[in-house]
């Protein structure tokens, strides 16, 4: 039986910024559209995006550890993979989490009497699971840097907006694209760390197909994204240039990953990657919401 130690750790705290960013810019840009924001519903689309990042977890743990994937993997604790917990128990964990971010959903989608959107949770929670569970899972492909961020970006940030505001605006849009790319360079980040392990376990992830210096590459890509946004945002509300901020966490990220860190070495780019995206997304959220 895995301690509760283990069970925390296995939930990729490091990971949990991909939840609260996207929840924050939202917030930040449904605040520029409208006078007054129902905390509630804010509080609501938190839990979902907490509950479904959790839930992605457990379940990448879940399926890669019934694949035998995970067994010479660097990088955080793996439940099933390591031996500490039954992949039964794991994959109730899974469902439990998409249970949480389901009801919150549906409490969300009440308040708005937006009904439609139980069909954007419906795939958001399918995406989480499918990512690497089921028969042709996609994050086996090389898709999941591309559901990531749609997933984290246009999906978080601009659902967050329109169900605080009803509406959805064009620096909402700026704001979305450049949660998405930070998101995906942190999954790039792993995956560049977990490409000889992912090689052996035919785990064709992006990273895998593209090869390593390309996938340096387009880290640094995606980190240059926020960077353009940023600096467009700026044209109609100059206090977003606050969100550059994030650069004394994105910097040396780069530069660690230009260099060729590989294994251990980036574990603490993929740590600061994520804080990197929180920053970013708190700092022009609080510059929407003052504007």
């Amino acid at each position: 039986m895995a301690t509760v130690s283990q069970w925390v750790e296995g939930a990729r705290p490091r990971t949990l910024p991909n939840a609260v960013a996207p929840v924050l810019a939202g917030i930040g840009a449904a605040a520029a559209v409208t006078d007054e924001l129902p905390w509630s519903r804010a509080g609501l689309a938190l839990l979902v995006a907490l509950a479904l990042v959790i839930g992605v977890n457990y379940a990448n743990d879940y399926s890669d550890g019934v694949r035998g994937a995970d067994v010479e993997r660097v990088g955080p604790m793996r439940l099933v993979g390591s031996g500490a917990a039954a992949a039964g128990q794991v994959r109730t964990a899974a469902l439990g989490c998409f249970g949480v971010a389901a009801a919150a959903g549906l409490a969300l989608v009440a308040a708005t009497g937006q009904w439609w959107l139980l069909a954007v949770g419906a795939v958001c929670i399918a995406g989480a699971w499918y990512y690497t569970g089921g028969a042709r899972p996609y994050g086996y492909a090389g898709l999941g840097e591309l559901a990531v961020f749609v997933f984290f970006g246009p999906v978080a940030v601009l659902g967050t907006q329109y169900v605080l505001s009803g509406r959805i605006s064009g620096a909402g849009a700026g704001v979305a694209v450049a949660i998405g790319t930070l998101s995906a360079a942190v999954l790039v980040a792993n995956n560049l760390r977990d490409i000889p392990s992912d090689t052996v376990a035919d785990k064709r992830t992006l990273a895998v197909l593209i090869g390593d210096s390309r996938t340096r590459a387009l880290y640094t890509t995606l980190l240059i994204v926020p960077v353009v946004t940023t600096c467009l945002l700026a044209f109609a509300t100059p206090a977003t240039l606050a969100a550059l901020l994030f650069a004394p966490l994105a910097v040396p990220s780069m530069l660690r990953v230009l260099r060729g860190a590989t294994g251990r070495d980036l574990i603490v780019v993929l740590r600061d990657t994520g804080l990197a995206m929180l920053l970013w997304a708190a700092a022009t959220a609080a510059a929407l919401a003052l504007a």
